[in-house]
């Protein structure tokens, strides 16, 4: 009834640990909960990533940043905080092809999943043809709403634009 698929899989294993080391209940029980909500939290994240919809996996640690002088670490690491996320301002990456947007742009969009932000990603052609399909079919209220419910809606322009916003 609660739902506890970690709790489930490892009392077996954490109960032999307790047993073991001579842990109390309550020490057992508390590593039983850590363990359940750690599990839960990257179930959450997973789930986040996963519905943000980036098209492959990129970190800022993945990030050469000696490959691309023009970008200032300092900068990217704030970005990376979310604090512009929480204030809900817009972010605009600029520069010449294969400078690293999309990359920046889909590593701090996962930062901001990791901070429990909702957040999708999409292409600018994708965004555009879904827009005019969905007022051609009346809908583009309820599919402007729906981009609507997300914290960040990170907007990548196509590999041959200069920007990525």
């Amino acid at each position: 009834m609660l739902r506890l698929p970690t709790i489930r899989a490892q009392f077996p294993e954490l109960a032999e640990a307790a047993a073991r080391d001579q842990m109390s209940y309550r020490d057992f029980l508390a590593e039983l909960v850590m363990a359940e909500c750690d599990d839960g939290a990257r179930r959450r994240s997973k789930r986040r990533i996963k519905a943000a919809q980036f098209p492959r996996e990129k970190t800022l640690r993945a990030f050469d940043f000696e490959a691309n002088p023009s970008v200032d670490p300092a900068v990217i690491h704030t970005l990376a905080t979310c604090e512009w996320v929480k204030k809900g301002l817009p972010l605009c990456l600029t520069g010449d092809s294969g400078t690293g947007k999309s990359h920046l742009l889909i590593a701090l969009g996962t930062e901001a999943v990791m901070a429990g932000y909702r957040v999708r990603y999409t292409l600018a052609t994708k965004l555009v043809n879904e827009l005019v399909e969905a007022a051609d079919e009346k809908v583009l209220t309820k599919t402007i709403a729906r981009y609507g419910r997300v914290d960040l809606l990170c907007i990548d322009a196509s590999v041959h634009d200069s920007t990525a916003v």
